[in-house]
């Protein structure tokens, strides 16, 4: 099972979710895709994710989080002993959400969320301070990533799998020409 978990202000809708649910689907492997709706609240959001997450063999488990996404999965990853695959990741994101308090809109939907202090402070207690296990660990980060300093990314996952592409953008332009590869690290046993 795939288990993507999209980043902040996204949602299941989003273009990287859309193309490896495709991916997925021209594999003939549709039906492995989980895709859940995060909500704002940070607790709620791992708790989600960590149900979604249940019942399956760790060995066969494979998560994609994007942005904070990457956050979460890099969380539920080491709480769970499987592979995770991240999408230029939120580092610090309670330092990085700070300037995001308040009424936000949600891309892709018509929603609108309101971000708090205690959001900021859930998150913290989500943070993992180290990688147990390098090799579960796949990143994706884009130097001209206008969000995170992939630099920042780089040093937290290092010594992990790790693609650094020249340029690009926080929402990974180009992410099409990353799948093949994402899904041979997912799928591999």
């Amino acid at each position: 099972m795939i288990l993507y978990l999209h980043g902040f202000l996204s949602s299941p809708r989003s273009r990287k979710a859309s193309q490896l649910r495709s991916a997925l689907e021209q594999r003939g492997r549709g039906a492995e895709f989980v895709c859940p709706e995060l909500p704002i609240a940070p607790r709620e959001a791992s708790a989600l994710a960590l149900e979604a997450a249940a019942g399956e063999d760790p060995e066969r488990l494979a998560i994609v989080g994007s942005s904070l996404g990457g956050y979460y999965a890099t969380w539920l990853a080491e709480r769970l002993g499987c592979r995770a695959i991240l999408l230029n990741p939120a580092v610090d994101p309670c330092r990085d959400l700070q300037a995001h308090l308040g009424s936000q809109r949600v891309f892709f939907t018509d929603q609108t969320i309101v971000v708090t202090a205690d959001h900021l402070l859930e998150l913290r207690e989500l943070e993992t301070a180290a990688i147990t296990r390098p090799e579960r660990y796949f990143l994706i980060a884009a130097t001209g990533d206008e969000v995170i300093d992939w630099r920042t990314m780089v040093a937290k996952y290092q010594g992990c799998r790790q693609k650094v592409i020249e340029g690009s953008d926080h929402a990974l332009s180009g992410f099409e020409h990353c799948l093949d590869e994402i899904l041979d690290f997912c799928f591999c046993q």
